[in-house]
Parts: structure tokens; C-alpha cells; sequence
């Protein structure tokens, strides 16, 4: 499987390329951000992206002409960024997860479960910790969280509280408030609290190689080759959608 990837020089690119080989995977062309896209995709059976937020609309349409599938690791997409990926998306296949992690989708689907199940006196938080070079707050994958717990409760995006400070007043019942640490190398550590009065529920995922995020990607890309157009995530890769727990 011959792929495109763009983000070639970062840490995550590097891991990519390293195990690409392992999942049947090459990679060429290898872009890095601000590097200009090739004309057409003719011969490429895929494109993955884990560079910047910016680089990813100008590559989803690349992806929409040409009719070729577009993985997505990049974070930290705006508004107008993601109205446009969702607009190539029509016209291709487009896996977009803010991490590929097989264990963290595990994590996103046990949170969907429990936010189903504990009831609103389970007052939901989301902890996230990444080395000192990430550039964006929250991460993807704590969005991803956020999301799965808002869909699961049926709460609009405004109960979202991104840290505190101050005087506050009092934690609304349905509130979600979202923490980022940053420090060091720490590869990424997300941890989700559902706290009542009585007791506290903690599900934690801790990544201590970012070897993970790439199998996982490299599995994902393979997975989205032969797909329709549309938007899919990386619990459709692991047939985890619309499973219930036992």
C-alpha cells in the first residue's frame, strides 16, 4: 500500500515511517508541514496527515479531487478547518480521530458506557498530560472525551469549562470541566472522573510509547483504503460503534 504521508519530520511521522514496513505500508511522497502538496494523488492508495491544523484543508481537498482516502491525526482544528474537511469528506473517505491508540478507543467507548450509566450526580471531569512540546490544549484525544460524555448526557457544547480560576461559584450539576498539564516527555495520560457525593469512578489510559499511535494508524489506514465517502472514526476500525457492554 503506497500512502502519502505529511508531517514526515515530526516524532509521530517518524514512528510511522519506522513501523510502516511491519503493517505493508510505504511511504512516499513524505511532506512535512509548509511543504507544497503534489498536483495529483495518481497512484497513491491513501494520505495521512500529522502535521499542523493548518496544513489539513488544502490536503482534504487534494483527497476530494482525487477520490483517495485521508487519514487525520492532526489536532486542533478550528471551526471553518473542520467545515471543510466535513465538505471534502462528501467526496471521500476520511478517518478522522484525534488518536489512534486501540486502548484509548477502548477508553472512549468505557466512558460513553459509564456516562449512560451513572446517573447526573456522577459529575464529570477530563485530566489530560502531555510532554512539553505539544502546542495545543486541550488534546484531541480529551475532546474526544469531552464529546463521547456530551453525547451520552445529551449536553450542549456550553457546559464545557476549560480549567478554573478565581471566584467561580459553585460546579453546576451538568458541567464538564477539562484540565491540561504539560511537562517533560510524557507520551499522554487521560484520565476521566464521574464523582458523586458517595464515591468516584476514574477511567485512566496511560501511553508510555508512542509506538501505539502509530500501529494504530497504520492499521486505521489500511482499514479506511476500500471505504465510501463520509467521516469515520477509529471505533469503526475496531467494530466497537454502537456495541454495548455485556
Amino acid at each position: 500500500m503506497k500512502v502519502l504521508l505529511n508531517g514526515a519530520k515530526g516524532r509521530m511521522g517518524q514512528t510511522l515511517i519506522r513501523l510502516a514496513p511491519e503493517h505493508g505500508v510505504e511511504f512516499s511522497p513524505c511532506l512535512d508541514a509548509g511543504d507544497a502538496l503534489p498536483s495529483s494523488l495518481n497512484g497513491l492508495d491513501g494520505v495521512v496527515d500529522f502535521s499542523h491544523h493548518t496544513a489539513t484543508p488544502p490536503l482534504a481537498d487534494l483527497c476530494a479531487e482525487n477520490r483517495v482516502p485521508l487519514l487525520i491525526g492532526t489536532t486542533g482544528h478550528n471551526a471553518e478547518e473542520r467545515a471543510r474537511i466535513e465538505e471534502a469528506a462528501k467526496r471521500c473517505a476520511v478517518l478522522w480521530s484525534g488518536n489512534y491508540s486501540v486502548g484509548v478507543n477502548l477508553l472512549f467507548w468505557l466512558t460513553r458506557r459509564a456516562a449512560e450509566i451513572l446517573d447526573a450526580s456522577y459529575e464529570a471531569e477530563v485530566l489530560e498530560m502531555h510532554h512539553r512540546h505539544k502546542k495545543d490544549a486541550p488534546s484531541g484525544t480529551a475532546e474526544n472525551l469531552v464529546e463521547a460524555i456530551r453525547e451520552a448526557r445529551s449536553l450542549s457544547a456550553g457546559v464545557v469549562r476549560h480549567g478554573r480560576e478565581g471566584i467561580t461559584g459553585e460546579r453546576t450539576r451538568d458541567e464538564i470541566g477539562v484540565h491540561a498539564v504539560r511537562g517533560g516527555e510524557i507520551v499522554g495520560e487521560h484520565t476521566v472522573f464521574f464523582i458523586s457525593p458517595q464515591d468516584r469512578v476514574e477511567l485512566t489510559h496511560r501511553a508510555s510509547d508512542r509506538a501505539i499511535f502509530a500501529a494504530g494508524a497504520l492499521r486505521a489506514i489500511r482499514w479506511v483504503a476500500d471505504k465510501t465517502p463520509g467521516i469515520y472514526r477509529m471505533e469503526d476500525v475496531l467494530g466497537l460503534r454502537g456495541k454495548q457492554s455485556p
